[in-house]
């Protein structure tokens, strides 16, 4: 059995682009009379928090109490994904932007493959965002560490100013990022970027000395305390002022990606709230990412999984 710490009092505040991953899961026997396409006949379907949400839900998942504050649509998946995040636990603050379309991605899925995703999106309004900064102003003296999930859909436009709220409030700030300006994220205490990720920002390396130099450059360039980079079945490597500290990727079947940083800092989070080193946390990040890849999309990883032999 794998020892883990006590998580029930571990706060967890996740602010960020929030999504609702819809699946229609179906059969394909036959290719479209009218263009060279399959033909899939739908058998049921299924919705998942997304984003975000993903994030807060995995917290949850591991025992934390959990907050989450985002913006959605004055819609239908809005309203869908207030009601899973009620259901999982997490007390959600979801402010409603008349103009904005709730973030959905519709994935078909037939004999265990996806044929096809469709992704309806905007950007949320300023003053809703502005109004959600004020609140979470208020929240964050009431948590023990901040989850800024950054999934580039506009809901972290005021990310500068959490960061730097956060960490005069105390709070240790774990950031998901994106795009190619990592200027935003200065100041936070880790980031856990992809390797695809790193490489926007950083540019390829050609060995694991160039790019432990650049990974070390950008944390130094950024103040950070650690960079966590995933790297898919690499593992993920630690960078800190202690130098790299690397865990192998977990030797099991992989089925699924998606979804699978969401539960990378989510743990990550709960476990440093609850005490653990960031090596120690590192390593019951990579334990839960390895049991989410063996699932079908976005997942969760329970803290009875995470404790299992």
């Amino acid at each position: 059995m794998n020892t883990i710490p006590d998580t029930s009092q571990a706060r967890i505040l996740v602010v960020g682009d929030v999504m609702l991953d819809r699946y229609w899961f179906g059969d394909v026997a036959r290719i479209s009379p009218e263009a060279p396409v399959p033909v899939a006949k739908i058998e049921r379907t299924e919705d998942r928090p997304g984003g975000a949400a993903n994030v807060a839900r995995n917290c949850r998942a591991l025992g934390a109490p959990t907050g989450l504050l985002s913006v959605v649509g004055a819609d239908e998946p809005g309203q869908t994904l207030a009601r899973l995040l009620s259901s999982s636990g997490v007390d959600a603050s979801l402010h409603e932007d008349a103009k904005l379309n709730t973030t959905v991605k519709l994935r078909v899925v037939a004999r265990q493959q996806q044929l096809i995703r469709i992704d309806f999106e905007n950007a949320p309004d300023h003053e809703v965002l502005q109004s959600k900064l004020a609140e979470f102003s208020q929240r964050v003296q009431d948590c023990d560490a901040v989850i800024l999930s950054d999934y580039g859909k506009g809901g972290l436009t005021h990310i500068t100013a959490m960061i730097r709220m956060a960490r005069e409030a105390g709070k240790p700030v774990l950031v998901d990022p994106k795009g190619d300006d990592y200027a935003r994220y200065a100041g936070a205490t880790v980031i856990t970027p992809n390797r695809a990720e790193l490489r926007e920002v950083v540019g390829r390396w050609g060995s694991e000395e160039e790019l432990n130099r650049k990974a070390h450059g950008l944390r130094r360039e950024l103040g950070l305390a650690a960079l966590l980079l995933t790297r898919s079945e690499e593992g993920m490597t630690l960078f800190s002022d202690a130098g790299e500290s690397h865990e192998p990727a977990q030797a099991r079947e992989v089925f699924d990606v998606s979804g699978a940083g969401d539960t990378v800092i989510a743990t990550l989070a709960v476990m440093l709230a609850s005490g653990l080193s960031l090596p120690a946390a590192m390593k019951m990040a990579n334990r839960a990412a390895g049991i989410v890849v063996g699932k079908l999309g976005t997942a969760v990883c329970s803290r009875e999984e995470l404790q299992a032999p």
